[in-house]
């Protein structure tokens, strides 16, 4: 099965420099034309038969794009929603910087500095949801392709999943907005076609 694992277009919170996590903020102007360029592209090259996303605005706005231009509809997932960010949500990264200073040794995997989901339990969340959606669709001979939309850090949690990578590892994917990877799940076999790619914004 070939997956298509998609970011959201730019939102609010990024014109602004906000810590978004959990806060819901929506597309902007120029997310939205990112999202519908993406659509485009999708259909044109990866029409999928199925399509998963985070239900926080930014997230479910790029897929309802998806969705409404390959006519394919939408299962909502919360397990799919961004790191869990508690008290650091929506503030200004300067305003988080003074009120809430990382400690000097730094975060901890078990950590729930600020009210934030430790990386450990991010990670679960993660894990959860990949055996979760190999288990249901993995092997549906009518779903040959899947998208999942979500955010830059639950992808790189689930690329960690996918590539079975150790909790501690300091191996990150990065995503830009509406950046697009191709994966490609063959029993045990796990291959990457490409990463970030935003050739639908060229």
């Amino acid at each position: 099965m070939e997956i298509l694992i998609v970011r959201h277009g730019q939102s609010q919170a990024d014109l602004e420099d906000r810590y978004e996590g959990r806060a819901d903020f929506s597309l902007t102007e120029l997310g939205c034309e990112q999202a519908q360029k993406l659509a485009k592209w999708v259909l044109e090259n990866y029409r999928p038969d199925i399509i998963l996303s985070s239900p926080l605005k930014r997230a479910a706005q790029t897929a309802e794009y998806i969705g409404k231009e390959t006519n394919v509809k939408i299962i909502f997932d919360d397990e799919l929603m961004e790191w869990d960010n508690g008290l650091l949500a929506g503030l200004l990264r300067s305003e988080a910087a003074e009120k809430y200073p990382l400690p000097k040794e730094g975060r901890k995997p078990y950590s729930e500095f600020a009210g934030t989901e430790s990386y450990i339990n991010f990670r679960a969340r993660a894990e959860t949801f990949w055996a979760k959606f190999l288990d249901t669709y993995g092997t549906d001979e009518n779903i040959r392709r899947a998208c999942i939309v979500s955010h830059g850090k639950m992808i790189n949690m689930l690329f960690r999943a996918f590539m079975k990578l150790p909790i501690d590892t300091d191996i990150t994917l990065k995503t830009g907005d509406t950046g697009v990877h191709l994966w490609v799940v063959d029993g045990n076999k796990r291959e990457i076609v490409f990463s970030n790619s935003q050739a639908h914004l060229l």
